[in-house]
């Protein structure tokens, strides 16, 4: 019988889902926010939470079910905010107009079932 890693499965779900969300996250730390502030106001600030620092801590496997349930959060937004034109929607190309943000939403919600595995900064915390 072959042995199964879902631990190192697990990491690189977190790279991939925490280290992409992070250019998301660093551009708008250099360029702004004030595209969001102006449909939310203050509230998005909290933008910087869902895409630099909870991916962070996806990505190191700090508390991940509950930063993967933050960045679930964040990408719900999103979806509310900028992207409801196209959630039925297929692209041009034939693929689903949402794919990536749903690609990133449903590695994140995985990730709050699963936790990080044991290839993570902390893995002893029910947050884990």
């Amino acid at each position: 019988m072959k042995q199964k890693n879902i631990d190192l499965a697990l990491l690189l779900l977190r790279v991939s889902i925490g280290g992409l969300m992070l250019f998301h996250g660093f551009a708008k730390v250099l360029h702004g926010i004030d595209f969001i502030k102006g449909q939310i106001g203050v509230l998005a600030y909290a933008v910087y939470i869902g895409e630099v620092l909870a991916p962070l801590a996806i990505l190191l496997g700090f508390r991940t079910r509950i930063a993967a349930a933050i960045y679930v959060v964040n990408c719900v937004v999103a979806v509310l905010m900028a992207h409801m034109s196209d959630l039925f929607t297929i692209s041009d190309h034939g693929g689903y107009a949402l794919e990536l943000l749903a690609l990133y939403l449903l590695g994140a919600l995985a990730l709050v079932f699963s936790g990080a595995g044991k290839y993570a900064v902390s893995a002893k915390n029910a947050w884990d």
